[in-house]
């Protein structure tokens, strides 16, 4: 795996990723297992976790300073290792990487995703975390004051919007699902209309973290989000959509965003798949929307997450100097 470089710091050269456990624990929610990635100077080797192999050195010890936080949040369905890729290389580069497996919305547990807190609870989940971080007596003093970024994919974009500013809309989703016959995955997985008209309407969906200095969101659930909430983003975002997103149709979610979030920049990338930010598992992986192994024809996954993986790395750079 390459080294990340930089033209604008030293404190990325030879850096390798470390990685390391952390599991956040609170009294009234599930707790939430979290892989953490940081750069290191200590030996590397392949470990083979799931159906990934990525080179780290598991509980290495840091090299400091950090350039920043990132949380990183997966798709429904998805791991901690989902995007093992970014954080690898957002580590090697200077970041700390936290990426949970969210509760009720991973590979083993899908208890969360029809529930009608799914669009407030997931978020949350992220805020708990960085609670725990910033409380953590290892790495509470070495994150940057005002360094921490949002990084996410599909459902895990929607929760980086919603830090941000972004608010769901119980009652928006139910019309949207009632009268739209070519978002069925998407109403299938997240917009149950019998337990969203079933909901609770005191459910607060303002989970705004202001602690949260920019948001980069990969082929982002859309819709969900009541229109005039989106407004209130005022921090660097930017979007990346796939041309040929079979699970989240551009015109009701990457799309739908566009028009509606002009503060924030925003890249079709041609011939991807929903499954395209994905890092390549090393198995095939089915899940309730397909294989997050595959995509379109013709599109060049290897090479195109070699291209994302710098892009991150630039904008949380710019963004959170």
């Amino acid at each position: 795996m390459p080294n990340a470089t930089t033209e604008t710091t030293d404190i990325t050269e030879a850096r390798l990723a470390g990685m390391r456990t952390l599991t956040v624990r609170h009294a009234d929610h599930p707790t939430i297992p979290v892989a953490l990635f940081y750069p290191t100077k200590s030996p590397t080797k392949k470990m083979r976790l799931g159906p990934y192999a990525p080179v780290v050195s598991f509980n290495g010890v840091p090299d400091l300073p950090l350039k920043g936080l990132i949380l990183l949040s997966h798709g429904s369905g998805g791991s901690q290792l989902s995007h093992v890729n970014l954080a690898l290389r957002l580590a090697e580069s200077g970041y700390l990487v936290a990426a949970p497996q969210h509760p009720g919305d991973n590979w083993d547990d899908r208890s969360l995703v029809r529930s009608e807190t799914y669009f407030a609870e997931r978020p949350r989940q992220l805020s708990r975390l960085l609670d725990t971080l910033l409380a953590d007596a290892l790495w509470r003093d070495q994150i940057p004051a005002g360094r921490i970024g949002a990084l996410g994919h599909s459902a895990g974009g929607f929760s980086v919007l919603a830090l941000a500013g972004g608010m769901a809309d119980r009652q928006q989703v139910l019309h949207h699902c009632e009268v739209t016959d070519d978002d069925q995955l998407f109403c299938q997985l997240g917009g149950d209309p019998e337990v969203l008209a079933e909901g609770d309407a005191a459910i607060n969906f303002d989970v705004q973290d202001m602690r949260v200095g920019a948001v980069f969101a990969m082929a982002p659930i859309g819709v969900v989000f009541a229109p005039d909430s989106l407004k209130r983003i005022s921090v660097p975002t930017h979007v990346v959509t796939a041309e040929i997103d079979a699970v989240l149709p551009p015109k009701y979610h990457g799309n739908w965003l566009r028009a509606r979030v002009p503060q924030a920049e925003f890249e079709e990338v041609p011939w991807a798949g929903h499954f395209s930010f994905m890092a390549p598992p090393l198995v095939q992986l089915m899940s309730a929307v397909g294989d997050p192994g595959e995509d379109p024809p013709g599109f060049d996954r290897a090479r195109y997450l070699l291209r994302l993986e710098q892009q991150v790395i630039d904008f949380f750079d710019k963004t959170l100097a």
